[in-house]
C-alpha cells in the first residue's frame, strides 16, 4: 500500500502527518514556519512523495521543537511507508543546483541510520527559519527513517539557493531509493535489512 498515518503530541508540539510514496507529489504543509513550509513542499513535489503536514509547535519559544519534531514523525511515518523495506531500490544519490548553489545528497534506506551533514550559513535566518534547525531537521528524519543519509552544500552564497538544494536533493534521492524493484527482493547480501 505503501501509505502511512501518524500522529505525534508533546508537550512542545502537535504532529499530524500522512504520507502516500506513489501519491505524485501533492503536498499540504502547515508547520507555521513559512520557509519550512516551502522546503517540505520541494520535498514532497520533488520526491514524488504525496504529504499531509499539520504541525502546531511552541513558536514562542523558537522553531527548534517544531522543525526537529517534524523530522522524527516524517521520518515514521516514512518507515511505516516501506514496512520492511523489502523490494525497493534502496539508494539514490543527487546533485542539484539552484543558481549559484549546488548540493549533493546520497543515501541508503538500510535501517542504519546515519547523517553526515556538510555546509553552512552566511545567516542565521531565512524568514523566521533559523537555518541551523536544517541538520536538525535531517538528523533526524533520517533517524527515524532508518537512513544512512550524506548531505553537501557544495557551494553557494544565498542562504535561499543553498537550503532549498539540499531539500531537492534529498528528494530526487529518496525518489530514486523507494522504486519497487521488480522481482520484490530485498537488496541486500543478508537477505534482509
Amino acid at each position: 500500500m505503501r501509505e502511512s498515518q501518524i500522529s505525534r503530541t508533546t508537550k512542545e508540539t502537535d504532529i499530524r502527518v500522512k504520507l502516500k510514496l506513489d501519491g505524485q507529489g501533492a503536498a499540504t504543509i502547515h508547520t507555521g514556519i513559512g520557509f519550512f513550509d516551502h522546503m517540505l513542499t520541494a520535498l514532497s513535489v520533488h520526491s514524488g512523495i504525496s504529504m499531509g503536514v499539520q504541525v502546531n509547535g511552541d513558536l514562542y519559544v523558537d522553531g527548534h521543537h517544531t522543525v526537529e519534531d517534524t523530522g522524527i514523525v516524517l521520518g515514521n511515518a516514512l518507515s511505516e511507508a516501506l514496512e520492511d523495506k523489502s523490494g525497493i531500490a534502496r539508494y539514490g544519490s543527487a546533485y542539484i543546483p539552484m543558481d549559484e548553489a549546488l548540493a549533493f545528497c546520497s543515501l541508503d534506506i538500510s535501517n542504519r541510520p546515519f547523517l553526515v551533514f556538510q555546509g553552512e550559513f552566511t545567516n542565521a535566518m531565512i524568514g523566521q527559519y533559523e537555518t541551523c534547525l536544517t541538520e536538525e531537521f535531517f538528523r533526524a528524519f533520517a533517524f527515524q527513517a532508518g537512513i544512512t543519509m550524506h548531505i553537501h552544500m557544495m557551494y553557494g552564497t544565498n542562504d535561499h539557493h543553498k537550503c532549498e538544494a539540499a531539500f531537492k536533493a534529498v528528494a530526487h534521492a529518496l525518489k530514486m531509493a523507494i522504486v519497487p524493484l521488480k522481482d520484490g527482493k530485498t537488496l541486500s547480501t543478508k537477505g534482509v535489512l
